[in-house]
């Protein structure tokens, strides 16, 4: 955008401010707001009575270019009553909304994205942003991958853009593939898929790459550190066999200490070579092969075979406490075979060594898990298309205990006509839990269920929303929810 046109977007965005007189709410900087990708937000008067009154924010109209896949995020700067939904797009387009109407406070058209005819393989058309950016608030610089058409062909390129204004921070962006592959990695563009979601931890940025729909191949699982302050990639690990993929939505996930990712299947070998596993990585990327930092299955080869990626989901990292004090460190991951896979965090197992492995689908599980918790347990909801439980497209509560013969049981299950990942709000962490999903490629309407019970609590009566694609997840803030959509936000307002 012009100078002119930022300077103009900024006095209007500093005139909404200084005319809202409601509370500011916290940012939500990164896939389903937390390192750990739980799905968990707090919004303290959205009570289950509360969310009957949900409605569609007719007065929120966003214009936006591109089809979306990537979560909004929420940027709310210091001492603003107003903040700011930033958006990219597979046009490689990214904005800044204002929060209340949907307003341009700033776009950047970043560099041409790939028309799908110029890849060997995939189902997006065209390719640019996919995986959700990421914010560091410390220095308001959002994070995100973009595949972009270069005269040396498709570059993943990695950018970091000013939250002021859009604009492209000196020395970025990072051409991914000359980086990686000047360490030494096996890195083409063209092959390596970037749906995940960034992560950025411990002051260091983290990519992670498998392959676009229809596996062609060469390419590997691939997770990427960058140092943001010198805008290089200092480290890279990558899965020892071909394939490999890391593609969950939220790719990969941290603890506060470690990381994990999830990988799908590999080829073209016959022993081990890091498919079909939950990973444990630490910064700087080192990794070992011993059972304390790897999960795979006993039959990862049967998985490989018949491309039930373990890796249908991220891994995500959890606590259970106990009211006695003791608190049970756990990762838990749900693959394309329908099964779900606990772990204990800190002794992942190596193979066959899961603490539970649970039949929960009778089909793939590919959309990001959310969790509530409780004393002793938790609850995990997930969409599926079907299990023992119930029949159809629906979304399921799972209970999750530390311990036990049956850790993993089922708690409900209702019927929901499409994909979207859901979300979980409470008004202070523990009250009110109500699970939230959009039927996206189904009905298109927005559901949301009683997270003890299943009961329904709102019944969306707007007009289905157009241009949703599955995986589909929900933002949620203070105000509103947002759900990204083809060419368009959409938002739900709370009633006063």
């Amino acid at each position: 955008m012009t100078r002119l046109g930022s300077v103009l977007a900024l006095l209007a965005l500093a005139l909404a401010l200084a005319a809202s007189g409601s509370a500011p709410a916290a940012s939500v900087t990164t896939y389903h707001n937390s390192l750990q990708r739980l799905g968990a937000y707090k919004i303290e008067r959205l009570t289950l009575a509360a969310a009957a009154g949900v409605h569609r924010d007719t007065g929120f109209n966003a214009s936006i270019s591109g089809n979306v896949y990537a979560q909004p995020l929420y940027w709310q700067p210091e001492g603003a009553k107003i903040g700011l939904i930033i958006v990219a797009t597979e046009s490689n387009s990214v904005y800044a909304l204002n929060e209340a109407t949907g307003a341009i406070v700033w776009q950047n058209q970043l560099a041409a994205s790939v028309p799908l005819a110029q890849l060997p393989c995939g189902n997006i058309d065209p390719m640019g942003i996919t995986g959700t950016p990421v914010i560091d608030p410390a220095t308001a610089t959002l994070y995100l991958n973009a595949l972009t058409a270069t005269g040396g062909g498709p570059r993943h390129m990695l950018y970091a853009l000013s939250l002021a204004d859009g604009s492209v921070l000196p020395n970025w962006p990072i051409d991914m593939q000359a980086a990686l592959t000047g360490l030494g990695a096996s890195f083409d563009s063209a092959h390596q898929g970037s749906r995940s979601a960034l992560l950025f931890f411990q002051g260091r940025l983290y990519a992670t790459y498998g392959g676009n729909a229809g596996d062609c191949q060469p390419y590997h699982g691939t997770v990427a550190q960058v140092a943001p302050a010198t805008a290089t990639v200092e480290a890279y690990w990558q899965t020892r066999g071909a394939r490999g993929g890391i593609w969950a939505q939220g790719g990969i996930a941290g603890d506060g200490q470690d990381l994990f990712v999830t990988t799908g299947n590999t080829s073209g070998t016959t022993d081990w070579a890091d498919g079909e596993a939950i990973v444990r990585l630490v910064p700087g990327l080192a990794h070992s092969t011993k059972p304390r930092d790897n999960f795979v299955p006993a039959n990862w080869q049967d998985l490989d075979a018949s491309d039930k990626d373990l890796g249908g989901t991220e891994a995500l990292p959890f606590d259970i406490k106990s009211s006695g004090g003791t608190v049970a460190q756990r990762v838990i991951a749900f693959g394309k075979d329908g099964n779900a896979y606990l772990a204990d965090r800190h002794y992942l197992g190596g193979i066959g060594g899961a603490l539970a492995v649970a039949p929960v689908s009778s089909g793939a599980i590919r959309t990001a898990p959310a969790i509530y918790h409780m004393d002793g347990s938790i609850k995990v909801a997930f969409t599926s298309r079907g299990s023992t439980q119930c029949r159809g497209s629906n979304l399921t509560m799972l209970n999750v205990a530390a311990s036990g013969v049956s850790p993993i049981t089922f708690a409900w299950c209702v019927a929901l006509n499409g994909q979207g990942a859901p979300i979980i709000t409470t008004t202070d962490g523990i009250a009110n839990p109500i699970a939230w999903a959009a039927g996206a490629e189904g009905d298109n309407l927005l559901h949301g269920f009683d997270a003890m019970t299943g009961a329904s609590v709102f019944t969306d009566t707007a007009p289905a929303m157009t241009g949703l694609h599955h995986f589909a997840t929900i933002l949620a803030t203070q105000r509103r929810f947002y759900i990204a959509a083809d060419n368009t936000v959409y938002a739900y307002a709370f009633a006063p």
